[in-house]
């Protein structure tokens, strides 16, 4: 008897001792994600430091910091005139726009170490990754019956999808992403952009008669489903037959088909993107994203519509509709004070303009650390 009560004393005390190093060990893994007062004096720092880059360099914007040490709003003048209206709803855009600085620092630092172009590799590696990614982000042909036959759609995709990265993080050094907005036309940056290592254009914009406003250089073209449907058309834009295409939706039979038959000799990707939620969208931001990967540095051109604009356009064709240029131009500001980008307009066209009060390297990796210690906590 007294044998039994001695084992179950052993057997409890056992037991609490290993509750309580498994509570140390919760106790400490919580600590490690506690921001410590370095963290946040970090992130008090780079929010100062935002607030005065927007004031400085946003053309009379102003940034206003939230509840907390990663909410900032960014506000328009009150004279500002919104044009963009919601089409659910019709309501105009607003003249403010809320944006979480943590967020942003954590998925921009990620994208800036990491590859964009969808790989082999990386499908084998997820679970499923044939039968569930593959099917629903890459081919929804009928004939696939949702890539359970890994061999056909390996196949299928052979033309656009490499075994391993070909471009690595840091490949090139200065770049230049270029938009089509009409303000393009306003200043002649030709010259400019073609003095950049690696150029990034988008969809169907054409370099033939416009080369004084937007360069001549091509390195890459970054196309959406529309564009990619129309691949035979796109790789004319290109005299030398050089651009490599990235695509960044779907890709259809039909495209695959157009490779093999025209014959398109261009280099062919699909875009392996990062989630930005419905802060920002569509193929610029996306070219930006491909652009921070793959370059040390990164310009924009011709994605803003500074103070000023009457509506979106196109340098190269008619207006615009379903654009947000306001949250559009909040976003891309967000973006060059956080020091991942440069923004060149007719209204910043000195290529020699200094961005002032952007967060130096050390505060943004100091606000990186802080900022996936709260958002692990979250």
């Amino acid at each position: 008897m007294r044998l039994l009560q001695f084992g179950l004393l052993v057997s409890l005390a056992s037991g609490l001792a290993a509750i309580l190093v498994y509570i140390t060990g919760v106790t400490h893994l919580y600590d490690n994600y506690q921001p410590s007062n370095e963290d946040l004096k970090a992130l008090h720092s780079l929010q100062r430091n935002f607030q005065k880059c927007v004031r400085a360099n946003g053309l009379g914007l102003q940034a206003v910091s939230g509840k907390d040490y990663c909410q900032v709003s960014i506000y328009f003048p009150s004279d500002t005139v919104p044009k963009w209206k919601d089409p659910k709803t019709g309501e105009l855009e607003g003249l403010s726009f809320d944006f979480n600085l943590c967020e942003a620092v954590a998925t921009w630092e990620q994208v800036r170490n990491s590859t964009t172009i969808l790989t082999r590799e990386f499908i084998d590696a997820l679970r499923n990754g044939w039968e569930e990614y593959a099917w629903r982000r890459i081919n929804k042909g009928i004939l696939l019956n949702r890539c359970k036959n890994k061999t056909l759609c390996v196949e299928k995709l052979s033309l656009v999808l490499p075994d391993t990265p070909p471009y690595l993080p840091r490949q090139f050094g200065r770049c230049a992403v270029i938009g089509n907005s009409g303000d393009l036309l306003k200043t002649r940056f030709g010259n400019e952009i073609d003095a950049y290592d690696a150029v990034i254009r988008e969809n169907g914009a054409p370099i033939q008669n416009y080369s004084d406003y937007v360069g001549k250089k091509s390195t890459f073209r970054l196309l959406n489903r529309g564009s990619a449907k129309a691949l035979d058309k796109v790789v004319e834009l290109d005299e030398t037959r050089k651009e490599v295409l990235i695509i960044k939706t779907t890709i259809h039979d039909i495209m695959r088909k157009m490779i093999q038959d025209v014959p398109i000799k261009n280099p062919v990707y699909l875009m392996l993107g990062a989630s930005f939620g419905s802060a920002a969208k569509g193929t610029g931001l996306k070219a930006l994203e491909f652009a921070l990967s793959i370059c040390e540095s990164v310009d924009m051109y011709g994605f803003t519509v500074d103070p000023g604009y009457k509506e979106w356009t196109r340098y190269f064709s008619e207006s615009r509709q379903g654009h947000t240029p306001l949250h559009g131009r909040a976003y891309y500001q967000m973006m060059e004070c956080l020091g991942l980008i440069k923004i060149h307009s007719p209204m910043r066209a000195d290529p020699n303009r200094v961005v002032k009060w952007v967060p130096s390297l050390d505060t943004i990796r100091a606000a990186r650390i802080a900022s996936d210690k709260l958002l692990r906590l979250g």
